[in-house]
Parts: structure tokens; C-alpha cells; sequence
């Protein structure tokens, strides 16, 4: 029983694995590489990666990546999120970079995937405070000058755009049709005048998320990435991409919280023997195992598919990925709070950060409400 990996699979998950817990294997090391766990991300430690060519894996040869398979990226990500590597910009850069890749101008490739592949974060913002879940009700709008675009509007819970080089940005460019049409995808450089970025103020305040406020915000004309008025399109073709990400960072956290609980429980001792051994403990460290086997296996069976189809979308097989990791991540995670007691709560071991960050993930990137609702819809309901 298991994912089938080929040697030099299991040859990189390993090398990702002695990596991690070289540069983050100790609290110490964390602590010291994440600000006592205010920042989520450690450019020091993404350069490293970098340099080892992995940041690079999904970016086509001729930019300077290595156009690996979705496996590759997923072993990378598992590994990474499973080691408490400090790179949390590694999920929406990886985002980003797909849909430059796939529609960005050669300028824009040139500067986008490359930097990349040298260690630089990039940030996607699509969600504004009346458009969430219904991404498509957004209204920042794109207008275009003599000069270019002037964009005005306030976009929400953008990851990470406090330290990227870039945002791709959604704006509507035309109010005719429905909803979906009129969107259209802008390259917007980080430092560009009239944009200013704003924190949000996270649970264990952490600094991931922000508050993007653009105020006749002037971009060149070739700024478009893609085709103007067909970002709603655009941005479904990343489906595959964006939740298998999601999938396999919620699976390597999923794993390592379930490593700490069982670590815990099997050296803390309660009535003369370890905690582990008692039969309630026994039997839901057994079901968790479970659980995490079948979404290793469901995730790695879509990005296989994915693979062999590339053009083709998955939405049904994508949702369930995203569902069922990050549901079981926080599953896992709240269990093992439950399991360690008091300590599970305490700052003193990791399963509080482990909790929050599974919390998180049922949210972020479509919520399990939306990922079952888009199963359902292909089920003919």
C-alpha cells in the first residue's frame, strides 16, 4: 500500500527532508529564523533553496527553471511544509508564477520567472471585502488612459505582498456582460506609486496577509498579462495548479503534526505507562494515520493526472484534493491538541501553530464550503 515513487523521487523527498531539518530542525532554529514566530517566511532560508534550483521546479528551461512534473512540486512542497521549513511564500509565488508562465508577455516571464528561480516572492491579489468566495463580484477597476491603466480600489487578504517583487492583480476592465466578464490580469512591480500595502492583523500575530489600497495607480499599457477581459478564464485554467499547492502543503502539515502528537504521546506517561497505549489514544492515532494515507494517495493520483493532461482541467478531482487535506490537517491538528492536553496549547511545543495554520487553510484559496460546492455542481446537483 502507498504512493509509487520512482528512486529519484524518493531520492529528492529525502534530500528536501535532510534539508529542512538541517536549517529548521530544532525550536531554536525556528524561533530564531521566524521572529518567535511573528513572520512566516525566512529569505535566508528561501535563497538556500534557490540555489539548490528547487524554487525553480515548475518554471519552464528557458527561464532557468527546470519544468518539473506536479509530483516533483508536490514532493517539494509535502517535504517542505512536513520539515516546518520557514517559506511562506512559497505557495502563492508557485501560484503566481503559473499563471505568468502561461500568459505573460516574454518581458513579463523574463522578469517574473526568472526571479523566481532566483528566490524572489510574487503575490496574486483577487479577493476585495465584498468579493470572497464570489471572487468574480470584484470592483477595482482598470482604466485605460493616453498613459496607460489607472487602477483605483482596495483588494483584501493578499498574501505575502509586503515582501514580493510583484502582484498579479485582477481588476475589471468593463462592466458589460456578467460578472466574469471584463476581468483582466495586471503586472503590477511591488514599489509602483499609488499602491500602498497595509497588514492585517492575524490570529498569534503572525505577518502573512494584506490590505492592498490603489489610488490612480498608473501602469503602462503592456502591463496586461493575458488577454484584456478574459481574466475569469485565465484564472480557471490555474485551478489544477493553485489547489494541488494548497493539497500538498496541508498533507506535509498534516504529517508533521501527526510526528509530533505521536512523539508526545509516546514518551509522556500517565498511570505508569505512556499516554499512547491506552486504547482511546491507540485508536485515533490509527484513524488519523488513515486519513493521511488516503490524501497522500488522493493527491498524488490528481497531479499524476494532471501530468498525462495538462491542458485539462480538473475541477472535481482539484476541489477534493484541497478538501481533504486541508480538512484532515485540521483534523489532525486539533486532535493532537486534544491528545497532548494542556501541552498542546502551550507555546512551549508547536501543535498551537500547528492549529492555527490548519485552521487557516480551510479557508484560504476556496473554502471547503466552495470546494464542496463545486463538487457537488459536478455531480449534477
Amino acid at each position: 500500500m502507498g504512493v509509487e515513487f520512482s528512486q529519484q523521487h524518493r531520492d529528492f523527498a529525502a534530500a528536501v527532508a535532510a534539508f529542512a531539518k538541517r536549517e529548521a530542525g530544532t525550536r531554536e532554529q525556528r524561533d530564531a529564523l521566524t521572529a518567535n514566530d511573528t513572520e512566516q517566511h525566512n529569505p535566508g532560508v528561501y535563497a538556500k533553496m534557490a540555489e539548490l534550483g528547487w524554487l525553480g521546479l515548475t518554471v519552464p528551461e528557458e527561464y532557468g527553471g527546470s519544468a518539473a512534473t506536479m509530483v516533483d512540486m508536490c514532493i517539494l512542497l509535502e517535504e517542505s511544509l512536513r520539515g516546518m521549513l520557514p517559506i511562506g511564500a512559497i505557495g502563492p509565488t508557485l501560484i503566481t508564477g503559473g499563471a505568468y508562465a502561461k500568459f505573460g508577455t516574454e518581458a513579463q516571464k523574463d522578469e517574473v520567472l526568472r526571479g523566481i528561480v532566483r528566490g524572489a516572492s510574487q503575490s496574486i491579489s483577487m479577493s476585495e471585502p465584498e468579493a470572497g468566495s464570489d471572487v468574480a463580484n470584484l470592483s477595482t477597476k482598470a482604466v485605460k488612459t493616453a498613459d496607460g491603466w489607472v487602477i483605483n480600489g482596495q483588494k483584501t487578504w493578499c498574501s505575502n505582498a509586503h515582501i514580493s517583487e510583484n502582484i498579479l492583480l485582477v481588476a475589471r476592465t468593463s462592466k458589460d456582460g456578467g460578472k466574469h466578464e471584463g476581468l483582466t490580469m495586471f503586472h503590477v512591480p511591488a514599489n509602483t506609486p499609488g499602491l500602498q500595502i497595509t497588514p492585517i492583523e492575524l490570529m498569534g500575530n503572525q505577518r502573512e496577509t494584506n490590505d492592498l489600497y490603489f489610488t490612480d495607480c498608473l501602469l503602462p499599457e503592456d502591463a496586461v498579462v493575458g488577454q484584456e477581459g478574459n481574466g475569469w478564464r485565465q484564472l480557471m485554467t490555474g485551478l489544477n495548479f493553485e489547489r494541488l499547492i494548497l493539497a500538498a502543503m496541508s498533507l506535509g502539515a498534516a504529517e508533521r503534526a501527526f510526528d509530533d502528537t505521536l512523539q508526545f504521546v509516546t514518551q509522556r506517561k500517565q498511570f505508569g505507562r505512556p499516554v499512547g497505549t491506552f486504547q482511546s489514544l491507540r485508536h485515533r492515532l490509527a484513524d488519523l494515520a488513515t486519513e493521511i494515507e488516503c490524501t497522500k494517495l488522493l493527491i498524488y493520483s490528481v497531479a499524476r493526472e494532471a501530468d498525462a493532461n495538462p491542458d485539462r482541467i480538473l475541477a472535481r478531482e482539484a476541489s477534493m484534493a484541497k478538501l481533504k487535506a486541508t480538512e484532515t490537517s485540521k483534523r489532525v491538528a486539533l486532535e493532537g491538541m486534544q491528545m497532548m492536553g494542556g501541552y498542546g496549547y502551550a507555546r512551549e511545543f508547536d501543535m498551537e501553530k500547528h492549529v492555527r495554520g490548519a485552521l487557516v487553510s480551510t479557508i484560504f484559496g476556496g473554502t471547503s464550503e466552495i470546494q464542496r460546492d463545486i463538487i457537488g455542481r459536478t455531480l449534477g446537483l
